[in-house]
Formats: structure tokens, C-alpha cells, sequence
């Protein structure tokens, strides 16, 4: 099974304009993909819609995997993200995923918590914002 992490996925979903949202998730997440997030359960096209949202507010940024697990097919990292939006504010989350894969090494199902690092108040909830 190849496996990705969580990085090059997020780099797709969020950062590579080249791909579509739909494109690039489906390149990373199974058709039956369910996330929960800070406490929040999406199905797959909640997520999609909540990518597509961030991808209004986001210009660019990078993700940094502190820790990372593979255990069959099971996952955990932890994780920064570090955007700049498109009215030029900053933001930085840390995050820690407990993840799932499918047969195929696509992402089943994510849990994760994020803590704001820095940014404004209105940016706490960008980990499921639609």
C-alpha cells in the first residue's frame, strides 16, 4: 500500500492551484472520508466544502511535520501549518491527527484537534470554517 502523510495532502488541498479541490481529493481521501475536527464530524463533501472555503481565504503557506507514525494502517502526526491570507494576515496552527487509511493508502478518516498559534480571533475556527 503507498501511503502518503499528511503534508503532501494538505500542500494539494490548499497550496497546489494547479489541482482542483475535487482533484486533489481525490487523489488523498477514499470516497467514504470522514473528518472530525476540534470536536466536529464532516463527511467527505463537508470536508471538500470546507477546503474550498479555506482556499478563498488562503494565498500561500507551508506545513511543517513535527512527528509522524505509521502503524499499518494506522497514522498520527503532529503538525504546523502556516498561512498567509489573501488580506496578507498571518496565521499558525498546530495540529495533532489521529488518521486511518483505506486499502488503497488514501485517507479513511482523520481526527484532529488544532490549536491557534497566532492570529486573530476570527481565524480559532479555520480548522473547519465554511
Amino acid at each position: 500500500m503507498d501511503r502518503i502523510g499528511i503534508a503532501t495532502a494538505l500542500d494539494d488541498l490548499l497550496f497546489n492551484r494547479a489541482l482542483t479541490v475535487e482533484e486533489a481529493a481525490d487523489r488523498h481521501f477514499a470516497p467514504d472520508y470522514r473528518q472530525r475536527t476540534d470536536g466536529e464530524w464532516a463527511d467527505r463533501a463537508g470536508f471538500v466544502e470546507h477546503i474550498t472555503h479555506l482556499r478563498t481565504l488562503v494565498a500561500d503557506g507551508r506545513v511543517t511535520v513535527h512527528d509522524e507514525l505509521y502503524d499499518g494502517a494506522r497514522y498520527a502526526d503532529r503538525h504546523t501549518v502556516d498561512i498567509t491570507k489573501t488580506d496578507g494576515s498571518t496565521v499558525a496552527m498546530e495540529v495533532y491527527v489521529f488518521a486511518e487509511f483505506a486499502p488503497d493508502g488514501r485517507f479513511r478518516r482523520i481526527e484532529e484537534t488544532t490549536l491557534m498559534l497566532s492570529g486573530g480571533e476570527g481565524d480559532r475556527d479555520l480548522g473547519s470554517a465554511r
